[in-house]
């Protein structure tokens, strides 16, 4: 297992554990030319949102030593932490499933799926 996946297997469980939900590691290596993996995860609320982006960004920086680069706020309902192997995308249920991401990247292979 490379130290990416595990990162992102690390990430899922502290997200799992601030009940994020229907969480997903994407593999894009070989599809994506910026990245390797998207983990994607949705929130309930602004608040639950916000909560999931600091939670996430706080444990890889203190876990191991990355700081992610955050683009979007809570009030749009979808927030990317880019960690540069790997994306981070935290959606409201409406935007993620406006925006699909899973759909657009349905070449990439699904590792990870909890509902």
């Amino acid at each position: 297992m490379t130290e990416t996946i595990k990162i992102t297997h690390d990430v899922v469980r502290v997200l799992e554990e601030k009940k994020a939900e229907q969480i997903v590691i994407l593999d894009l290596k070989g599809i994506a030319v910026f990245t390797d993996y998207f983990v994607i995860c949705n929130g309930s609320s602004e608040r639950m949102l916000r909560s999931l982006v600091k939670t996430a960004k706080d444990f890889v920086n203190k876990e191991h030593g990355i700081k992610g680069k955050v683009e979007g706020i809570p009030s749009n309902g979808w927030i990317v932490v880019d960690f540069g192997n790997f994306v981070l995308h935290i959606f409201s249920p409406d935007q993620r499933n406006f925006y699909q991401l899973e759909d657009l990247w349905s070449d990439g292979k699904v590792l990870v799926r909890i509902p």
